[in-house]
């Protein structure tokens, strides 16, 4: 005897319909279908959807005949201030979705709850609230830096805030704070758990070019403080992509890096039987990993969600220095996130991963710096573009450590000149931002 079928209903309620049961034809201000971002949704996406629908329903179908923002705002860091909290302790099922096998939040989820949170808080800033003008077009430039400053359990509440802390002609930088006291104590020195920096750059909807956002007007002086460092920061990115274009000419012991890790490459590669057993090529650390993008991946502006994207490249980034080191690593930050040029819906994304250089002289916690590059492939064409470029630091968790006091991390070094020039230029890339954060 046949059973009944199992009805399947769906988990998701649009923000922009008054009442699930309500049916088409009576929900005349219900969006088609085509229209919705995609199903791809953590908690966090859903409460900012509803928080802020009425703005994001312009962005959904934007009116491209309506005339821009006729006029520039000036809006104080306050008024694009947001915050978000994870009730940990008393929701079991919000804390299953986030708790990873260390009983910690997924560090994976949390990079799509950052992404969200930042794009919402610039949408809030560039919103004129005008339904007769036509929206901007906000998209992730890129992510400055993201610091773990501390083990973030999921058994206490989290918090995160953030605020736009400066703007340029056509960018906005948005810093996010993720807080949590440290069990038993309130006190808020405590808390910071994680830092992050968004960088976010407006466009026009119907021509695609840069526009300018509203103007900002720091008040408190802790506000000013930060503006004034971003600023500082902004200036000397400008500098560094002008000395990008410079050769590498830093000495080493009378032979510049790029010969001396070159030269010790070639052995691996000429007298195999002679090279040094703490040392490994670039290419022997490699993973990767595809996908196809799903509609259920998309974002208001139909294209796939940056937080998504740093969600399956730190996947990947943590497998590959787990494969590297031998034992658990323990994320310790984000260096750098660039977004080259958007993916689309239906692109076939190819993840690629190497440790492109280690830490070694604090054996206590050596650290394992992995590059993920991001390529959409169209087969048709015989072309592959660079889309993203991801840049994380793990470390060996404690604990496997001690289990494991033999295991000793490798010095990685390349076969060819631009694996050299690659390691290379990280190098001087995270000693730049090391100093361009210092004391901010």
């Amino acid at each position: 005897m046949e059973s009944n079928p199992i009805p399947i209903f769906s988990t998701f309620t649009s923000p922009f319909e008054g009442s699930p049961k309500m049916s088409d034809s009576s929900s005349s201000t219900r969006k088609p279908l085509s229209l919705w971002p995609g199903m791809y949704h953590s908690p966090v996406t859903n409460a900012l959807w509803e928080t802020r629908s009425k703005i994001f329903e312009r962005l959904l179908d934007p009116p491209l005949d309506a005339p821009p923002q006729s006029e520039l705002l000036t809006r104080s860091p306050s008024q694009s201030r947001m915050t978000i909290l994870y009730n940990f302790s008393t929701d079991y099922i919000l804390r299953e979705q986030y708790r990873d096998p260390w009983n910690e939040v997924r560090i994976g989820k949390l990079l799509e709850d950052l992404d969200a949170l930042a794009g919402t808080i610039s949408v809030k800033h560039c919103s004129d609230e005008d339904s007769t003008t036509r929206p901007l077009l906000l998209v992730t430039a890129s992510v400055d830096r993201m610091v773990l400053k501390k083990p973030i359990s999921v058994d206490v509440d989290l918090q995160i805030s953030g605020a736009v802390t400066w703007v340029g002609r056509s960018s906005i930088e948005i810093q996010l704070n993720v807080t949590q006291p440290a069990t038993g104590t309130a006190e808020a020195t405590d808390s910071v758990a994680l830092t992050a920096t968004f960088i976010f750059v407006a466009r026009d909807y119907k021509t695609g070019k840069a526009a300018q956002v509203n103007r900002l007007a720091p008040e408190m002086e802790s506000e000013k403080l930060l503006y004034e460092a971003a600023e500082t920061r902004y200036k000397l990115r400008k500098m560094k992509i002008r000395d990008d274009h410079k050769v590498i000419e830093i000495e080493n012991g009378g032979m510049n890096r790029f010969e001396a890790l070159l030269a010790e490459g070639r052995i691996f590669c000429d007298m195999p039987a002679l090279a040094d057993r703490d040392s490994i090529l670039l290419k022997d650390t490699r993973l990767e990993n595809s996908l196809i993008c799903q509609p259920q991946q998309r974002n208001i502006h139909g294209r796939i969600f940056g937080g998504f994207l740093m969600h399956r490249a730190f996947e990947l980034a943590f497998s590959t220095a787990y494969t590297f080191a031998g034992m658990m690593p323990s994320f310790l930050e984000v260096d750098h996130v660039d977004f080259l040029r958007p993916v689309d819906v239906g692109d076939f994304l190819r993840f690629k991963s190497c440790v492109l250089y280690t830490e070694r002289e604090n054996s206590d916690q050596p650290l394992i710096n992995v590059e993920v590059v991001a390529h959409v492939t169209r087969p048709e064409f015989r072309s592959t573009e660079v889309s993203n470029r991801f840049y994380f630091t793990f470390t060996v968790r404690p604990e496997a450590k001690a289990k494991n006091t033999g295991q000793r991390i490798r010095k990685v070094v390349p076969a060819t000149e631009e694996e050299a020039r690659r390691i290379v230029e990280r190098m001087d890339a995270d000693s730049w931002q090391s100093i361009m954060h210092v004391n901010h």
